[in-house]
């Protein structure tokens, strides 16, 4: 119903017209009659302006006054900030010399306008009244010349009666897959039974119907028909859709285009497509980025060629832009663990004797000076490659510098989830400083896997990770002794509830767990190289504490690597809200504690404690943690960017 009130100061007799809520003509051909006819405003003699009137300020008030008429929506906040946002009466508030007549026309369309708005809320039966009042000859210069108020009762919510999901009728080399997928389908189905209808919902349940289909199995899949049948006296909507899955696709082989310098058949190796296995767009991707990780190419993208007449066996297409032969980078950073860093990065993809890719790193900080070279050569047909490196620093650790040198070689081999390391290592060591331990050399034979099963690599929320790193090996300096050493680390993600903001996007809070135990098993009188103990502390083990700042104590009490170490955190990250909507910022409550010693009884965990802020960075978290060292007593500001493990 529609109310036009005009008042004057001279009259308080009220004038009402009322209108029905079915208009004569759709409400578009009202607003396109309403615009034709205010086209003409420009051609009417005005005043001519005064010079106050030339002057442009950027005030509320200024704004205020130019503004035509005011509009106020008085509606349940669930629908009242859409049609503030959205009506079509908004676009016209700023147009000058809006006569009353021409506004009137303006408002016999708004209530179309604002049941249309309404529906795509699930609010088909509405109560709508719009009233229009001219302000008083003596209001205030600020207050428009009319004001315009929008009460609205929505009514009961549509809600969902029922859902009928199907797919069309073909031939399927695949039947039972195709009758897992569509259950699949149906039984993530982002509408039930009972929940509200709305526009936007029902739009979002068909195309995340669609994506399932066309994530695995079925890329060219479409939606061939569908209908949302509402029942406005019973306030119920029944849902149909119907999916055209398509043929089948499984992966062909990888054809490579871009290449000049590098071998084709090395790219191949390197995606790991799994050739013959069922399309997987995930599986895609990982390949995707393997190769755009693997430092050959500076772009990769691979698609799906659909076009093929071989479905069983389509061929993925992988356009590459190759990395030049040889890169040097410079970088300047900076650590809250270890201060100021620079370092020179050189690389050259394809070393003539071999042609194995050799990166050769030099890197200076407050704590650590290092040079080393690591070599890799291309993987073979079962995955596994070639590997050598030598690392000589000079490293800060605990009260001593200790120099060292690294050399080492084996084999390593990276699947979809595990990672495996098999490999000789040669370590020597010279400790610098008042009572330092003797020189020591070892050669050892270790073993590495780390399983990753985590939704994502570089920004988890779910999943968990182990790693296992054994090794076996011999003194060689002072005297032999043989020893053992193992390392073990998990991490992982548990659900801590939901956070729903007022737009209605909701995101999981978690709490993570990590722990981390490592033993070195020796006689008491063998001297085990440096790199081999353990030190633990800093941004990404014990928060509070500095850089490798927890280890054994020697008969002097100076801090040294220790044989025996053990490390466990907890840590709750939560969504932030802000202004009513979900933001990329995570805000976190940790407790961190470690411990190292050379005998099991002398572990004295230290604990750290504190509070910290992530953003969701397209690289990974950016973390700064605050944190109040329990023992040290001192607070700490712990700075990380991505995610590691």
């Amino acid at each position: 119903m529609i109310f036009f009130t005009p008042v004057s100061a001279a009259s308080a007799r009220t004038v009402r017209k009322a209108l029905p809520h079915s208009t004569p003509a759709p409400w578009s051909a009202l607003l396109l009659c309403g615009t034709l006819a205010l086209q003409g405003c420009s051609l009417w003699p005005r005043q001519a302006p005064t010079d106050d009137e030339t002057h442009t300020t950027t005030d509320a008030a200024t704004a205020a006054a130019q503004a035509t008429f005011s509009l106020d929506v008085k509606a349940p906040d669930t629908v009242r900030e859409t049609l503030e946002r959205h009506l079509e009466l908004q676009r016209f508030r700023q147009l000058p010399d809006l006569q009353a007549e021409e506004l009137r026309r303006l408002l016999h369309a708004a209530d179309a306008n604002v049941r249309e708005l309404l529906g795509t809320l699930g609010y088909f039966a509405p109560d709508i009244t719009i009233s229009l009042r001219e302000a008083p000859a003596d209001a205030a210069p600020p207050t428009p010349p009319y004001a315009v108020t929008i009460t609205v009762e929505p009514g009961p919510q549509t809600r969902i009666a029922s859902a009928d999901i199907r797919f069309t009728e073909g031939a399927e080399t695949e039947p039972d897959a195709r009758v897992r997928q569509l259950e699949r389908v149906q039984r993530n189905w982002a509408l039930p039974e009972g929940s509200a209808f709305t526009q936007s919902g029902w739009s979002s349940a068909k195309s995340a119907g669609l994506r399932q289909l066309q994530a695995r199995r079925y890329p060219s899949a479409s939606i061939t028909n569908s209908r949302a049948e509402v029942d406005a006296d019973t306030q119920q909507a029944a849902l149909s859709v119907t999916y055209d899955p398509g043929p089948a696709y499984r992966f062909g082989p990888l054809k490579v285009q871009g290449n000049e310098r590098y071998d084709p058949d090395g790219a191949r190796r390197l995606a790991r497509l799994p050739t013959g296995t069922v399309y997987d767009e995930a599986e895609m991707l990982d390949a995707q980025q393997r190769l755009a990780s693997s430092g050959y190419y500076d772009a990769v993208f691979l698609t799906l060629d659909t076009d093929s007449p071989t479905p069983q066996a389509a061929p993925v297409i992988a356009q590459v832009r190759e990395a030049k032969l040889q890169k040097l980078v410079f970088g300047v950073g900076v650590s809250t663990d270890s201060g100021p860093r620079l370092s020179i990065d050189h690389t050259h993809n394809q070393w003539p004797t071999e042609g194995w890719r050799a990166i050769n790193k030099l890197s200076l900080d407050k704590k650590a000076q290092q040079i080393g070279t690591g070599w890799t050569a291309l993987p073979g047909e079962n995955g596994w490659r070639w590997f050598t490196s030598g690392l000589a620093q000079r490293q800060q650790t605990g009260d001593y510098d200790v120099n060292s040198v690294e050399v080492l070689g084996g084999r390593s081999q990276s699947t979809k989830n595990i990672d495996r390391t098999y490999y000789l290592r040669y370590d020597t060591s010279r400790a610098q400083g008042l009572n330092a331990p003797a020189d020591s050399a070892a050669l050892s034979v270790n073993y590495g896997w780390t399983g990753r099963y985590f939704n994502s690599n570089t920004a988890p929320t779910r999943g968990y990770g182990i790693a296992v790193e054994l090794g076996a090996g011999v003194t060689l300096r002072p005297e032999r002794n043989p020893f053992t050493r193992t390392l073990v680390r998990w991490q992982s993600f548990f659900p801590a509830g939901r956070v729903e903001a007022g737009d209605g996007v909701a995101r999981s809070a978690r709490i993570a767990v990590r722990t981390e135990v490592g033993a070195v098993l020796a006689r008491d009188s063998a001297e085990i190289p440096v790199a081999q103990l353990f030190l633990t502390g800093g941004d990404t083990t014990v928060r509070g504490y500095g850089y490798r700042a927890i280890g054994a104590r020697t008969d002097n009490n100076l801090l040294y690597g220790g044989r025996y170490m053990g490390v466990a955190s907890v840590e709750w990250q939560r969504p932030i809200v802000y202004g009513g909507n979900m933001t990329d910022w995570e805000s976190t409550l940790f407790v961190d504690a470690g411990a190292v010693a050379d005998r099991l009884g002398d572990l004295d965990p230290r604990v750290g404690v504190g509070t910290g802020v992530r953003w969701r960075s397209p690289v990974g978290p950016l973390q700064a943690d605050l944190a109040w060292g329990v023992q040290s007593k001192k607070l700490r500001l712990h700075l990380r960017l991505g995610f590691t493990f």
